[in-house]
């Protein structure tokens, strides 16, 4: 048995079942874990959604910030944007059946023994994974409850920029929500910067990528991530792998084994 981690997907269906090819997928005996962001901008996203699904126990998803997107799109707190290509999510027969399988994946995923955590922007520099975990399931815990709606209201936002313990309410699910799905830079505690959006070297002074800084609680756990196509796979980090190679940008559909770390990663069309 094998356990494969795979990045950002954003609707291209087309390259994953050429890469599940590659590794050669089992789904009697293999895992499959995905960093988020399973739609949008590509092609093919209501198919990516109905196959990731299909899957069942075999795959584990975190949630993106494209994920969450399409939550409130579809449920009256957002607009489409103009490069979305959500619209054949909306019109499908199976639409509600496909939300209610979104809203109940996890914000954070850790499997103790392999010791590895994901989430979908990574960790930052004032939790370790198991602080990771119990805030997310904060948000978890409201995503699938009668609160959805309020939380989903109030999703987007900039501020509070930087965590507190004493954050309550939707201030303090929002910077949750904002380190685990938005998070590339910030400060050494953790203050968080949403301007920046390229490279490592395009931050602002005084900021840098969140994996840059040593973590206050450092633990055993290696981390996973997408969301960061500019870092073309690289955080030059041993225990830090950034999965998200730019599929839908033409870049690379990529996946790690978890049980060796070995990369295994197929070309995306233009």
């Amino acid at each position: 048995m094998s356990t494969y981690a795979i990045g950002d997907l954003q609707g291209c269906l087309t390259p994953l079942l050429t890469l599940l090819d590659l590794i050669e997928f089992s789904p009697d005996k293999d895992r499959l874990w995905f960093a988020g962001d399973l739609i949008n901008r590509g092609p093919e996203s209501l198919e990516t959604l109905r196959f990731v699904k299909s899957l069942g126990d075999k795959a584990t998803v975190v949630l993106g910030n494209h994920d969450l997107h399409l939550l409130a799109v579809m449920r009256g707190h957002a607009s489409l944007k103009r490069n979305d290509t959500l619209a054949d999510i909306l019109l499908s027969e199976d639409r509600d059946e496909l939300m209610e399988w979104l809203q109940s994946r996890p914000l954070c995923h850790i499997d103790n023994v392999l010791k590895f955590v994901m989430t979908h922007a990574g960790i930052p520099p004032c939790w370790d994974s198991i602080e990771t975990q119990r805030y997310a399931q904060e948000v978890e815990r409201t995503l699938s409850s009668d609160r959805i709606d309020d939380f989903l209201a109030v999703m987007y936002g900039n501020k509070p920029d930087q965590w507190d313990d004493n954050l309550i309410g939707m201030d303090r699910l929002r910077t949750i929500t904002n380190y685990l799905t938005r998070m590339r830079f910030c400060t050494e505690s953790s203050q968080l910067e949403f301007k920046s959006k390229e490279g490592p070297t395009s931050a602002i002074s005084g900021y840098a990528p969140w994996f840059s800084y040593p973590r206050k609680k450092a633990d055993d756990y290696d981390v996973i991530f997408g969301h960061w196509a500019a870092l073309e796979g690289n955080t030059y980090k041993e225990h830090i792998h950034a999965l998200d190679t730019g599929c839908v940008w033409g870049g690379a559909l990529t996946a790690m084994r978890l049980e060796d770390k070995t990369l295994y990663s197929t070309p995306c069309p233009t």
